[in-house]
């Protein structure tokens, strides 16, 4: 049913090397031998079904490491450009998202900066899904914190590491990655919300707060953590919030 070519090529180390040895053992081609070794592999699956799981498999990693190697590129490229004045006039936010394992649990965490020192941190868990998924939830949740805010910000430049949710969510709607559609829209419908709003990727060495707060969410063995600290010019508080619960809410 399936060419030599192509099980070789979705077969994993270790079934390679029981097939050549099987082949060796009995009359069996190698062909043969690596079509039976799969099919011991798939158990209550058919062959055709675990070959089609091991290519969604192999999309899927070839995709991760794309996504890595663009990052790579644009921190690389990111270090020879001279930083940006900041605007000190804008608010700035800034949203990084994990997920643990990947797929796994995701957490998010985000800075929102007013002008004049006004901090609000989240980090909260938010479900399960992938890296990218906790990303855009992280983006989302920094805008709902950004549209809660009365007034809410007239200028808003928003930062993070993640190139693949930043081109995303700037592309038009029928451009969008078919799997990150239904977050892109809500970004983009809260992003209209404000008058004003810039999306500008950095390093993810430039992005440590938004990080520590998505591991901390994480690993956390609760849903929730909050609590609030003033000093001397600015006040910080930090608020975690139960999965897919909207911020505004």
């Amino acid at each position: 049913m399936f060419e030599f070519e192509e099980l070789f090529l979705i077969a994993y180390k270790k079934e390679r090397a029981m097939s050549r040895r099987l082949s060796k053992l009995t009359s069996l081609s190698a062909h043969a031998a690596l079509t039976q070794t799969l099919e011991k592999s798939a158990g209550t699956q058919t062959l055709t079904e675990l070959v089609s799981a091991r290519r969604r498999e192999r999309a899927a990693t070839e995709q991760s490491r794309h996504r890595r190697e663009q990052e790579r590129a644009a921190e690389r490229a990111a270090r020879r450009v001279r930083p940006a004045v900041r605007d000190a006039a804008a608010w700035h936010a800034w949203f990084d998202g994990s997920a643990h394992p990947n797929p796994g649990k995701i957490g998010i965490g985000c800075v929102l900066e007013s002008p004049d020192g006004d901090v609000v941190k989240i980090s909260a868990r938010a479900g399960h899904g992938d890296s990218c998924e906790a990303e855009y939830l992280a983006l989302i949740a920094v805008l709902e914190a950004a549209v809660s805010r009365k007034p809410a910000p007239a200028k808003l430049v928003i930062h993070g590491d993640s190139q693949v949710v930043i081109e995303d969510v700037l592309r038009d709607e029928a451009s969008s990655a078919p799997a990150l559609s239904t977050y892109a829209a809500q970004a983009r419908g809260l992003i209209a919300q404000l008058a004003d709003v810039r999306l500008q990727w950095i390093p993810r060495a430039r992005n440590a707060a938004a990080d520590a707060l998505s591991q901390h969410a994480v690993h956390s063995e609760s849903h929730l953590d909050t609590h609030e600290d003033t000093q001397d010019r600015s006040r910080t508080s930090t608020t975690g919030v139960s999965p897919n619960v909207s911020l505004n809410a």
